[in-house]
């Protein structure tokens, strides 16, 4: 039986308490800070998910054994070598990487020089800084267009900018180095070559010598039908992804999955928990674009509920270095889940808006990511405020019963895309 602290508060980490909370093995199950669908499943506790101290003294009072960090910066801070190095908090489980392992997101620098190391397939790149910020402006000079410019460290998914104009590219690298346009995170930028392909991410759940491999996805980051507009932290996905089988996912195995893995034991590094690969296929080859260490959002909300095996298992096999002797099962239905963002969303919008009709959902799940309650009622509290998810014979079916599901739902100013899985028709 495990008694488990989840951190976060988003639409991954009620897919995570809602896959959790069906295991017999659940035993007591936290939330922190947790949101107004969370509650479902477990408790909500007001703990935020970067004071230490405060994790500590909880899990110590509630005698908690598995600590679950839904997202990167608990994990990019050093949540795991904090309980590890502590005597009263190192029997407990941490569910993601040591803060070495972490900077496979928390530094794009590191992560492209690891799979360099590796011979792990990347886009090719150059990183810059303060030190040597002409030579940047002359790598930019003769760089061939489009270029993408990526700010170092954790800039919460807005760190990316692709320019077709070299001008608007030195521009951009200058607002980054020398004006500190995204703080710390761009004190070094990493400019690599564009590729052109179709996108989709792939997870392994690791114990950092063995692995398996969860449901791939494909998220839909533009707030725009037809994948326009500004960058979001994701509109919707699908899974599964109907080119990522045989030969393709062979590859992704061979080429990119197994030497991540291999290379994180040889050089020592702690690893435990999600290895989120961000692929892009060119003509039939995965190339990574980044590395994130933890699940993503809305991807866990397609996969969690594709994922037949008991993940509180699947932890428990973790802990153990058994993950070579687990089977992993898909579901062979579809699922498929579209964001409700408030108005105005991914620039300015508002809050505290009542949500009506979630009690007329019927044959969907809806995963709460930016919600609390007020006078009793559910009420928006981010961005994104409501995942809905659904199964079905296939993505457009899936998609069909969300979208029928969505009529129902409605608050002020809602906004979501009517195209999710546009290229799979």
């Amino acid at each position: 039986m495990m008694n488990i602290l989840l951190l976060g508060s988003g639409g991954r980490e009620s897919a995570l308490s809602w896959k959790m909370s069906q295991s017999p093995l659940c035993q007591k199950l936290f939330i922190a800070p947790g949101n107004a669908g969370t509650a479902a499943y477990g408790t909500n506790i007001a703990l935020g998910i970067n004071d230490f101290e405060a994790i500590k003294a909880f899990c110590i009072e509630n005698q908690i054994d598995t600590l679950f960090p839904g997202s990167e910066d608990p994990l990019v801070n050093g949540i795991y070598d904090f309980f590890k190095s502590d005597d009263e908090l190192k029997h407990i489980t941490v569910v993601g990487p040591s803060k070495l392992g972490a900077a496979l997101e928390g530094s794009k620098d590191f992560a492209k020089a690891f799979m360099q190391r590796h011979n792990i397939p990347t886009a090719a790149y150059a990183t810059f800084d303060a030190g040597n910020f002409d030579e940047g402006l002359a790598y930019l000079e003769q760089h061939s267009t489009p270029i993408v410019l990526k700010a170092d460290g954790l800039a919460a998914g807005k760190g990316v900018v692709i320019t077709e104009d070299k001008e608007e590219a030195k521009k951009v690298f200058t607002a980054m180095i020398k004006e500190a346009q995204f703080g710390d995170a761009g004190s070094k930028v990493v400019i690599e070559q564009f590729l052109t392909g179709v996108e989709l991410s792939v997870f392994a759940f690791t114990d950092g010598k063995h692995y398996v491999l969860l449901p791939e996805a494909k998220d839909y980051k533009r707030i725009g039908e037809g994948d326009k507009g500004l960058n979001t932290g994701g509109m919707g996905a699908i899974s599964p992804v109907p080119f990522a089988q045989g030969e393709f996912m062979q590859k992704v195995v061979d080429q990119v999955v197994e030497p991540t893995i291999k290379g994180l034991a040889a050089e020592g590094i702690p690893y435990y928990g999600f290895v989120f690969f961000g692929l892009i296929n060119v003509n039939g080859d995965p190339f990574v674009i980044e590395y994130n260490c933890r699940m993503g959002d809305p991807e866990t909300e397609v996969v969690m509920p594709r994922l037949e095996n008991d993940l509180l298992e699947l932890i428990g096999q973790m802990k153990a270095g058994t993950l070579d002797k687990a089977v992993v099962k898909h579901k062979t239905e579809a699922a498929c889940t579209v964001m409700l963002v408030a108005g105005g969303y991914p620039e300015a919008y508002e809050k505290g808006d009542a949500i009506s009709g979630l009690d007329q959902v019927k044959s969907s799940i809806v995963f709460h990511a930016g919600t609390t309650t007020k006078d009793g009622a559910v009420v928006s509290n981010g961005g994104r405020v409501l995942a809905v998810t659904s199964y079905g014979n296939d993505i457009q079916d899936a998609l069909r019963t969300s979208y029928e599901n969505i009529a129902s739902i409605s608050f002020r100013n809602m906004n979501f895309r009517k195209d999710i899985g546009y290229e799979f028709k």
